[in-house]
């Protein structure tokens, strides 16, 4: 076999994981099923992990087979396999003789470790197309089968070591013989089901019978009747609109196409990328087994999800089912992605009771089934780089679904997508712009490949964050749920409130799982000068700063930091073309070529302006107060921490956040950047005076966050100029953008979100949620003269200048005309 097989084993040292359990103990293997090639690649994946061979036999041979290894089954399909039916017996022969070694010799204590064996799991594009048909797969194949799938996926061999179960604790149990082997092989089953089903995913049924099961579930029945009679159609009619809805979101899962489309990926990626790397992916793989997977990953690019699926696939985990929007089913290529596991969804169901009832009782089946699934909770691709205010309505499905048969445990699994160049870079610069998002359509995505396969988009990286358990999140939210299914009827109190907090630590943990690329670190730094430019030492300076908050501060240990230096940095800038060097007799000037590209790089700092906010906080109390006491930076931040937690999913509570603080301002004391000038009032911190190199550091650092600190204060003052109860919460939003737009074209150019509405309406909301403002009994916002003392406040942060473009700026709303009454006669 040597000639035709390839191993890949997991973990990589599988002796110091045993070793830790084995301790010198006999070592007997367990497999899924008998056969002589499973025997021989166990015997070279023990003797290349420095194990003990399963082909010797254990001390006193109590298998009597002159072997140390067992398995669950044996093979018997295939034209070579014998004649009869099939062993009525339930559990292995060998097993049992095993654990009455164990009875008859107290000092005997063997470790059984069960091993996995997968051939062929994921041929690559170099191993043609035939072999797909011979790749592993649920069904235990017959000799000639297995011979073919070694000849032809051999190089593709996965062996899986999991850690080794003491046969001596099992037999201390005391249970009867017959019941002690009968409960060991259900044990082991269980445990090989879970593998198999985290590498090649679970034993798929067709598409017509999951929609079989969907039409026939209570609740969608329901549905059906209630659409005949507001149709005033048959019985027979509704089912058939049902059954076209189910068939039209529907995935059809197939192996073949999958490992076929991993074949045609490859050198795409290879092509157009610098490289993939993958991090923290180890964890998953240990959480997996015996979890229902939900992949939570941020949406950047349509690329995000054929990525996560080949990465997924290609390191050994199953794909899992894709929420597609309906626009992306496509001649042809909608096919494919059904076929590659995505499934498609209306962009809006409101007011379509029986497409929702179907949607909810499909992802209730996946859920039930065990079939992994994907998902966006942000909804739409985000124009901007920063996370968007996650929507919760697949994420109600999927508890919901977990509540009606609460028996499989659901992990959701956050992941970041970091790139350094969008495939999508100029459309979004045209929504941006006011342009109306284009339509796919398969002639412009055939159009396009050509450009797409002559660019290159740098490097991707792919981190896993602190994935969430469901149940973790029901024992916080909904104490009073004790366990019991609930039907689809119920609506608990505590439901929506558990769905809100699940989907905001989803996005803080995407943020904690963030990748610092060369092109976020440029972006920081050139966009906070009003020519996106810098002389080549200061831009190096920048950048070093920048690297050294990240690593005295770090944000989390899943955070990932490029590892080139300054140097290497700014080279990567200028070979992908974002970066243009001048030459100067005084020194090379480096900066961005045109306003588009400003735009677009604006869109990578967004991506990681969360890890530096304590920094610029910090930098931006400095902008404009020479001096400034701790206590009052530290006072400042807590009262503004709410707002930036809210818009920027971040993770620490208000103490946190200060204690965060304080040991920013020692960074910053060390670095130069203030200094501590008197021990007064908690210390009186002070920045050099003038345009040294540190203060233009520091104004640096603190651009990034400056603008988040002027949209506040146009809505403070909007609501100031305008008074308590003249407005309602979207009213002030209108008239905030309003104000944004008019002070980008009047003070300086500003990034596309300074205007966004949506970042508005959050502020707003964490206003309200906070006290300072509330509807009055018309809906008008009030407030008092707290909101005046949090403006204030504000006024230490922004300069005089500014501050008063804004409150000039501000518009009132309309007032309605008085009538003049009639004269009298």
């Amino acid at each position: 076999m040597a000639p035709w097989v390839s191993l890949t084993i997991e973990p990589k040292t599988p002796a110091e994981h045993i070793a830790e359990e084995w301790n010198g103990r006999p070592v007997c293997y367990v497999l899924e099923d008998y056969g002589l090639s499973n025997a021989l690649i166990l015997e070279r994946a023990c003797i290349e992990s420095g194990l003990p061979s399963p082909l010797q036999p254990l001390p006193g041979d109590p298998l009597g087979r002159k072997r140390a290894y067992v398995a669950l089954s044996r093979r018997n399909a295939g034209t070579l396999a014998p004649s009869g039916p099939p062993s009525a017996k339930t559990h292995s022969g060998s097993l049992a003789r095993l654990l009455d070694a164990h009875r008859a010799d107290p000092a005997l204590d063997v470790q059984l470790v069960p091993v996995s064996i997968f051939v062929g799991r994921a041929p690559d594009r170099s191993s043609g197309w035939f072999s797909v048909l011979f790749s592993e797969n649920w069904t235990l194949v017959g000799r000639f089968r297995r011979l073919l799938a070694i000849a032809l996926n051999g190089r593709h061999t996965m062996v899986r070591f999991s850690p080794p179960v003491s046969l001596r604790g099992i037999v201390d149990e005391g249970l009867e013989p017959e019941r002690t082997v009968r409960k060991l092989s259900r044990v082991l089953r269980t445990h090989f089901r879970r593998i198999r089903a985290a590498v090649i995913g679970p034993d798929l049924s067709t598409r017509r019978m999951l929609i079989d099961r969907v039409l026939a579930a209570e609740p969608v029945k329901e549905a059906i009747a209630d659409q005949a009679r507001r149709d005033s159609s048959s019985s027979a009619e509704a089912w058939k609109k049902a059954h076209a809805i189910a068939y039209e979101i529907a995935a059809d899962y197939s192996h073949p196409v999958v490992r076929s489309l991993s074949f045609i990926l490859t050198p795409v990626w290879n092509r157009i990328y610098r490289g993939v790397l993958v991090h923290h992916l180890d964890q998953l793989k240990q959480d997996a087994p015996g979890h229902e997977v939900v992949y939570v990953p941020c949406h950047r690019s349509h690329m995000d999800y054929l990525l996560l699926s080949y990465l997924l696939y290609a390191k050994g985990i199953v794909p899992p089912h894709i929420v597609a929007g309906i626009n992306l089913n496509l001649p042809v290529i909608g096919g494919i992605l059904r076929r590659g596991g995505a499934f498609f969804i209306r962009r809006s169901i409101r007011g379509s009771v029986l497409y929702s009832a179907i949607l909810s009782e499909y992802v209730a089946q996946l859920v039930s089934g065990g079939y992994s699934i994907e998902y966006f909770i942000e909804g739409g691709r985000s124009r901007t780089g920063r996370l968007l205010q996650p929507k919760g309505g697949m994420i109600v499905m999927t508890v919901r679904g977990f509540l009606r048969q609460p028996t499989r445990p659901v992990l959701f699994q956050p992941i970041y997508v970091g790139y350094e160049k969008l495939m999508e870079g100029n459309s979004y610069l045209d929504e941006l712009s006011g342009k109306p998002k284009e339509k796919e359509s398969i002639w412009q995505l055939l159009w396009g490949i050509p450009k797409v396969l002559r660019s290159n988009y740098g490097q991707v990286v792919v981190n896993f964050g602190e994935p969430i358990r469901l149940n973790d999140m029901l024992a916080a939210h909904a104490p009073e749920w004790d366990g019991r299914p609930l039907d689809e009827e119920d609506k608990p109190a505590w439901l929506s409130a558990t769905v809100d907090a699940l989907a905001e630590q989803i996005q803080i943990n995407v943020n904690r799982a963030a990748d610092v690329n060369p092109i976020n670190l440029l972006a920081l730094a050139l966009l906070s000068t009003p020519k996106h430019a810098m002389g080549e030492a200061d831009l190096l300076a920048q950048i070093a700063l920048s690297k050294t908050l990240l690593a005295e501060l770090p944000y989390s240990d899943r955070v990932t930091v490029t590892p080139h230096t300054p140097q290497e940095i700014v080279a990567h800038g200028e070979e992908i073309n974002v970066l243009q060097r001048v030459a100067h007799p005084l020194g090379d000037v480096l900066g961005v070529d045109g306003d588009d590209k400003a735009v677009l790089l604006s869109y990578f700092r967004n991506n990681v302006l969360h890890l530096f906010t304590a920094a610029s906080w910090i930098a931006c109390c400095f902008q404009h107060n020479r001096r400034m006491s701790l206590a009052g930076v530290l006072r400042l931040g807590r009262s503004v921490y709410p707002f930036l937690q809210a818009e920027l999913f971040l993770p620490w509570s208000e103490e946190e956040f200060t204690q965060r603080l304080s040991r920013t301002v020692d960074v910053f004391v060390r670095e130069g950047l203030l200094e501590r000038v008197s021990d007064d009032d908690g210390g009186i911190l002070a920045r050099n005076a003038g345009q040294t190199d540190e203060v233009f550091r520091l104004r640096a650092i603190g651009h990034s966050l400056q603008q988040a600190f002027e949209r506040y204060y146009i809505a403070i003052s909007v609501l100031v100029k305008n008074g308590p109860g003249t407005m309602s919460a979207g009213e002030l939003e209108s008239l905030c953008q309003l104000a944004a737009q008019r002070l980008s074209l009047l003070y300086a150019p500003a990034a596309p979100e300074f205007f966004d509405k949506t970042l508005f309406r959050g502020f707003i909301q964490k206003l309200r949620e906070l006290k300072l403002v509330w509807p009055d009994s018309e809906g008008k916002l009030a407030f008092d003269q707290r909101l005046d003392a949090w403006a204030k406040d504000a006024k230490v942060i922004l300069g005089r200048e500014l501050r008063h473009t804004i409150e000039k700026i501000s518009p009132e709303m309309a007032k309605p005309a008085v009538e003049t009454p009639p004269a009298a006669a």
